[in-house]
């Protein structure tokens, strides 16, 4: 009897404050890794949930390379919105290329070179007779408005006052503008900007120059410009190049200097 007790507890150890079945090695090895995992698992998607709420904070690229290696500024707008800077920007160059007359213009020659030679102008249909203007002039227009024929009459008006002289080299014009006033809005995608210029005549007689004020009120409004591919015509280049800046001017009148 003694012996077959011995027998059982051989069979039977011990098992001092366990409760159930025992777990094998095996299993509980892919337990513990289940648990390792997970934990990083959750551990890397916070990590990623921080990475992608910092970068929905952080600004837009405001600097961007184009395809000819300049780099240029951006900023989001709305479609009918503009920075006072690229208003400014627009209206003062565009009328420093209306009324800078030098007598010449550049072109590319058959082997790429570029050719300075004299301008010979563009010529104007008049009420009475023709004029001209400069070819520089010609292309800056197209910063203008073509509605009731803005544009065409504003040509017109330059094609009187062009003197024959601005295209033998004999006089030559440059508008200097003095002031730019900040932007006023006067309504959706339109605004005011007030110019305030001198423009100086030079002639072979008088290198000194001789200068007469130029200030104008000019009415700006926002447009859609599109892009122009390789194929397009040398026309429609000039005229979205004149209105790359998605702008066109609609008024331009004297400046009334009692009201400021």
């Amino acid at each position: 009897m003694l012996q077959k007790t011995k027998a059982i507890n051989n069979k039977q150890p011990l098992r001092l404050l366990s409760s159930g079945q025992s777990v094998s090695n095996p299993i509980a090895i892919v337990a513990v890794s289940s648990l390792v995992l997970s934990t990083l698992s959750f551990l890397i998607q916070i990590v990623n949930y921080g990475a992608t709420s910092s970068l929905a904070r952080k600004e837009a690229p405001s600097l961007i390379q184009l395809a000819d290696g300049n780099t240029v500024n951006v900023k989001a707008f709305e479609s009918k919105e503009r920075s006072p800077e690229v208003i400014k920007k627009f209206v003062s160059d565009s009328m420093v290329k209306l009324f800078n007359w030098d007598g010449l213009i550049q072109s590319n020659s058959f082997d790429g070179e570029l050719v300075t030679k004299p301008d010979i102008g563009v010529e104007i249909k008049l009420t009475k007779g023709t004029g001209r203007v400069t070819t520089k002039a010609w292309e800056a227009a197209f910063a203008l408005t073509e509605k009731e024929d803005f544009r065409a009459s504003f040509l017109k008006k330059l094609a009187e006052l062009t003197p024959v002289g601005a295209f033998n080299g004999s006089i030559q014009t440059s508008l200097v503008p003095r002031y730019v006033s900040e932007p006023r809005k006067i309504g959706s995608g339109k605004w005011q900007v007030d110019l305030v210029a001198t423009l100086v005549t030079f002639s072979k007689e008088d290198n000194a120059g001789s200068g007469i004020a130029f200030n104008k009120t000019i009415t700006i409004q926002a447009i859609s410009t599109p892009q122009y591919s390789s194929d397009t015509t040398e026309i429609a280049k000039k005229i979205y190049q004149a209105r790359r800046s998605n702008l066109e001017i609609t008024e331009i009148v004297d400046l009334d200097l009692q009201k400021k």
